[in-house]
This record gives structure tokens, C-alpha cells and sequence, in this order.
């Protein structure tokens, strides 16, 4: 994804971005602002990276986070429509995952959730599993998918 191009395509839209990060830290934010001009189109990103913090920052239920774990796509659901509801953004999109190492049974290393949300459309969510690379190789996979999230948002509102 070329990030250049994903801001000049959300400047021309007029449409602001958030960011909602667990496991990439910002990367997610830190890739679209390494851009020159990026503040045109860049709200906020937020780096949530408790339970805690999803909740107090963006608002993410507690009975979620219960009933499904924080790497789910119920809470990257929340996560990013809670970007939405807490910037001036019309578009966002949240990350939750495991980066490694470790894991489990369950919810092994390389697991990652995200979500897409927009103003005025139905969020979207999936789960990408990157597999056992190592955690460098799983987060910069995952910034790379959430940017062409964004960009296939992009899409989608136009």
C-alpha cells in the first residue's frame, strides 16, 4: 500500500482517519504520519494496549472483553467504532492481536483481528492469522493490512 497515495485519496474524499492499536503499538498511525501533510487527514490514533485502556478510551464493553477476549472480533468491532465515536474522524480502523511469541491453543501467535468502521456504513470485521514469523513480522503485517483496510474504506465511502 502506498500510504502517499491512501492520504491524497482520503484529502480528495475529505474524510479524517483514526486509529485504534493494540498489539502494533501506533505503527498503524506512525506509517500514515511519516507522511508530510498527513495532519490534513489524520485525527488521532489511539494505542490501547489493556483492557483497560480499550475501555476507558474507547469505550470498548467490559462483557465483551468477557465473553470473547480481548483479541476477538466483537472487540475489534468496538474498538473501532469507539474511534469513530471519540474523534472527528469518518473512518477507522482497529487492530487486536497476538504478536508473539507465544499464544495458545486458542488464540495462537500471529492471530490479529480488525475492524473498519465509517460514518453512515455497517462496520466490518475479520481475522487474519500471519501465522509464527516472529513479532517483528507479525506487526508489520498487520499495519500493512490495516492500511489497506483503509484504502479499501476509502473505496467504500466514495
Amino acid at each position: 500500500m502506498n500510504v502517499s497515495t491512501l492520504l491524497d485519496r482520503a484529502k480528495a474524499q475529505n474524510v479524517m482517519i483514526a486509529t485504534a492499536e493494540s498489539c502494533t503499538g501506533g505503527m498503524v498511525a506512525a506509517a500514515l504520519t511519516d507522511i508530510p501533510g498527513s495532519s490534513a487527514v489524520v485525527d488521532r490514533g489511539f494505542v490501547t494496549y489493556t483492557n483497560a485502556a480499550k475501555q476507558q478510551m474507547l469505550g470498548v464493553q467490559a462483557d465483551t472483553l468477557a465473553a470473547h477476549g480481548a483479541v476477538s472480533e466483537q472487540v475489534a468491532r468496538e474498538m473501532a467504532e469507539g474511534a469513530l465515536a471519540h474523534s472527528q474522524a469518518q473512518l477507522a480502523v482497529s487492530i487486536t492481536g497476538i504478536a508473539g511469541p507465544g499464544g495458545s491453543e486458542f488464540k495462537p501467535e500471529g492471530r490479529v483481528c480488525f475492524g473498519l468502521a465509517a460514518k453512515g456504513h455497517e462496520t466490518r470485521t475479520e481475522t487474519v492469522e500471519f501465522g509464527a514469523p516472529g513479532r517483528d513480522a507479525v506487526r508489520r503485517a498487520a499495519r500493512d493490512h490495516a492500511l489497506d483496510l483503509l484504502s479499501d474504506g476509502l473505496s467504500r465511502i466514495a
